[in-house]
């Protein structure tokens, strides 16, 4: 495990405040569940978010309800104390290579030597190969050596999120399902919701690239599907789900003679707490 860090969660970022609010309640989950990994007892203690920035990210403290100075001190002597923030690449009052600098410099102060930046994306599109390892780099090569900045694994490539989004969804609904994922057009970066959607015997469907999830359903309408879920691979509530939303009233409207279920996204909860933290580590 990695000692003296801090950690940087950073999404996509959005104009509705829905993402942000679930991104720093994935933070607060993360900061209890990286205290459980690290041995450190939470119990009776307070997680307490404080706004760093104007940015509206949070720096998460965790202090202990009555006895802060003690649990300082309780802190240095395991060698560990969170802190955890959130960044957005996207429609943040600051670009991401400042947040990422405002937030290293914020660690450094607390003592902190590294920082480690977990992108909460769920495929390997343009953001996630191209563009954050450029901007990390780049914020890398401004801060120096004082602190050191690692990149980690995003959050879709964790092995253990199919059984996650099979536990919260999946085992719900036994009728014909189309996995709805946002979709990239990077060459390769659908591919990982392709082979997901083939091991669970679905069908894919993608917001933003072909196969749309129009196309999808007249496929199983034909094939005589009475019964159609829709489970969509996004993290949080917003905008696009908004979307999905009516997209779905409009398909039971145009075809009554088939149900229509939308599962929920995956959301901020222990569960996927716990994988970001794997990932962390």
């Amino acid at each position: 495990m990695r000692s003296h860090s801090a950690y940087l969660l950073v999404s996509h970022g959005s104009r509705d405040p829905r993402p942000q609010k679930a991104a720093e309640r994935l933070a607060q989950l993360f900061c209890e569940e990286i205290h459980d990994v690290r041995g450190i007892n939470t119990r009776d203690r307070t997680l307490i978010p404080t706004s760093w920035h104007s940015n509206s990210q949070v720096l998460l403290a965790v202090q202990t309800s009555n006895r802060v100075g003690r649990l300082a001190q309780n802190c240095d002597r395991h060698g560990f104390r969170p802190l955890v923030g959130t960044a957005v690449l996207e429609f943040g009052l600051l670009a991401l290579p400042e947040q990422i600098q405002q937030f290293a410099q914020k660690a450094l102060t607390a003592g902190y030597h590294h920082v480690q930046i977990l992108p909460l994306f769920l495929l390997p599109g343009v953001h996630v190969m191209t563009d954050i390892p450029t901007i990390v780099a780049s914020a890398q090569h401004l801060l120096g050596s004082q602190i050191a900045l690692h990149l980690r694994p995003y959050l879709g490539s964790h092995p253990r999120l199919i059984r996650l989004l099979v536990c919260q969804t999946w085992n719900r609904f036994d009728n014909n399902r189309i996995l709805l994922a946002h979709g990239s057009r990077r060459i390769g970066g659908n591919a990982p919701v392709e082979a997901m959607a083939a091991s669970l015997g679905a069908r894919v469907a993608f917001w933003a690239t072909p196969p749309s999830l129009r196309s999808q359903i007249e496929v199983l309408i034909q094939q005589g599907s009475k019964q159609i879920t829709i489970l969509p691979y996004f993290l949080f509530s917003g905008g696009i789900l908004d979307a999905i939303v009516h997209t779905v009233t409009n398909f039971s409207q145009q075809f009554p003679e088939t149900k229509f279920t939308l599962a929920p996204p995956l959301a901020a909860n222990p569960d996927l707490a716990s994988l970001v933290v794997d990932l962390s580590l």
